[in-house]
């Protein structure tokens, strides 16, 4: 039960980061695409390191190395689908409409499928051990963020208010909740569902640091903004490297 309960409260945790939004109406937009590049990066760098030093060992401990990539494969080739068909690829941009949101509420659906995925990372993460939930939960939530502060910017201009975009942002980022208690559920009752989501989610977050993350840094022009940018990512992926030398 305290295993559920450290679910229930980390999915909470990620559904507040839908409130983010909100701090992209206090920032100029200069500031606000400095804010949003340097999360950007971190974030690229944390869930790339997150994926090969955290998920993929931990997996090959459990199965054997061709099963793993094999799930690794499926994770990243589902997350491709989803982008494709669902639009939920990130949005960087300041208040502009992305190509990709072409609905307003289009972000919300397939938001809601993203976060009810990250909810059964989550919940099985936990049961590998608390630790291991703790950072799997700070990954998701490096990539929330600057995806949050993104999406609420698109709403609001595609016609929402600004307490519906956050409303609604909300209720899609709870969708982690009913992901992680699902994600506990199944992982407590069938034997062998723990080795195929950990390489399954280290596709996923390679696909979104490779996807949609890293090409946003190369869209910036000037050289010295592009090293800092980079200097970032660097530090998201020591970030994740250091946990993995404190917890094991």
């Amino acid at each position: 039960m305290s295993i559920l309960l450290w679910i229930i409260l980390a999915t909470l945790v990620n559904g507040l980061v839908a409130f983010v939004g909100i701090v992209s109406l206090w920032l100029k937009e200069k500031l606000f695409k400095k804010v949003l590049m340097i999360l950007v990066a971190f974030s690229a760098g944390a869930l790339l390191s997150g994926a090969f030093f955290h998920l993929i060992p931990e997996a090959l401990e459990k199965i054997p190395v061709t099963n793993v990539f094999a799930y690794l494969m499926i994770g990243f080739i589902l997350f491709f689908l989803i982008e494709r068909f669902l639009h939920w690829h990130h949005c960087h941009r300041y208040g502009a409409k992305c190509k990709t949101h072409p609905v307003s509420y289009l972000i919300l659906i397939g938001d809601g499928v993203h976060n009810f995925i990250d909810g059964i990372i989550i919940g099985v993460s936990f049961i590998v051990s608390i630790p291991f939930g703790i950072i799997t939960t700070l990954l998701i939530i490096g990539h929330e963020i600057p995806q949050e502060l993104g999406d609420f910017g698109v709403l609001v201009y595609g016609g929402f208010s600004k307490y519906k975009a956050l409303v609604y942002n909300f209720i899609s980022q709870l969708m982690a909740v009913l992901g992680g208690i699902l994600g506990y559920l199944f992982s407590t009752r069938v034997e062998g569902v723990i080795p195929f989501i950990l390489p399954f989610a280290a596709g996923g977050f390679i696909y979104i640091a490779a996807s949609d993350l890293i090409p946003e840094l190369h869209k910036e022009p000037k050289l010295n903004k592009s090293l800092i940018s980079f200097g970032f990512f660097l530090v998201g992926i020591a970030f994740m490297f250091l946990l993995k030398f404190l917890f094991g």
